[in-house]
Parts: C-alpha cells; sequence; structure tokens
C-alpha cells in the first residue's frame, strides 16, 4: 500500500470544501492507518484516537481547520500518540 503524506492528502481533498474537506482528509487517513502494527499492535485505533484530540483542540481553540493545516495536525498527533511512551 502506498502511503501518502499530509500534503498529498490535502492535495487530493484541495476540490472540496468544509466538511467534506475535512470528511475526505480522514477518509485517506484511515486507509493508511497502521494501529495493527508495532507499538500499538490493535490496542487501539491510532488514527480514531488523532481524529477526537484534532476535534477537541479545534472546539477549545475556536479554529475551524481544513485542507492542509487539518492534515498536517492529524498526522502531528498521531505521530504524537505513536511516539509517547506512556501511551504503553
Amino acid at each position: 500500500m502506498e502511503r501518502y503524506t499530509p500534503e498529498q492528502i490535502a492535495k487530493y481533498a484541495d476540490d472540496l470544501e468544509g466538511k467534506e474537506n475535512t470528511k475526505a482528509i480522514k477518509k485517506m487517513f484511515m486507509d493508511q492507518d497502521e494501529s495493527h502494527l508495532w507499538p500499538i499492535r490493535g490496542r487501539f485505533n491510532v488514527t480514531k484516537r488523532a481524529f477526537g484530540r484534532a476535534a477537541t483542540f479545534c472546539r477549545e481553540t475556536g479554529q475551524d481547520m481544513v485542507g492542509l493545516e487539518y492534515a498536517m495536525l492529524v498526522d502531528s498527533i498521531i505521530s504524537q500518540i505513536v511516539n509517547d511512551p506512556k501511551t504503553f
């Protein structure tokens, strides 16, 4: 399976606006989810958890992120979750 960068994911959804843009970005991230691999090993879905944290961040800051900004946020949160030693 080919892996896509946040930039590629955002570009894929570039022609969509608002919630449709975010929905397309989420779909692409879910399509390449690897929560079944080490170090998570299927204990939870990292991508879904990242979506939840992104939603909390947007709600708390009052920002409505779409496109590249949203894709970069989700990618950053995924990295934080996977690399956090407290996750395990």
